[in-house]
């Protein structure tokens, strides 16, 4: 049997996912391949280890930020964004 596509958001965009799949896998499927920013400079960050061991790849998810979207799994109507930095206001 096919799996059947859903859809979910990053950063407003409407992107499609698989059942099965991480955050970041999907992002990566849709061609994403950084949605943090650093705390320090700002730079651009994705995954990396793939494992949830270094926490680059830390998405905000749902509203819930530092979510390590190499683990987290994507849901259908999840809204996934870029995080700056610590992921909390001020």
């Amino acid at each position: 049997m096919t799996p059947v596509p859903f859809t979910f958001t990053f950063d407003g965009r409407t992107l499609t996912a698989l059942p099965g799949q991480s955050v970041a896998a999907a992002l990566w499927g849709a061609g994403v391949l950084s949605w943090r920013t650093t705390r320090a400079g700002g730079a651009p960050r994705g995954a990396f280890c793939g494992i949830g061991t270094c926490y680059d790849c830390l998405a905000t998810v749902n509203g819930r930020p530092n979510q390590r979207a190499c683990l987290v799994p994507v849901r259908p109507g999840d809204t996934v964004t870029t995080q700056e930095g610590t992921g909390h206001d001020g």
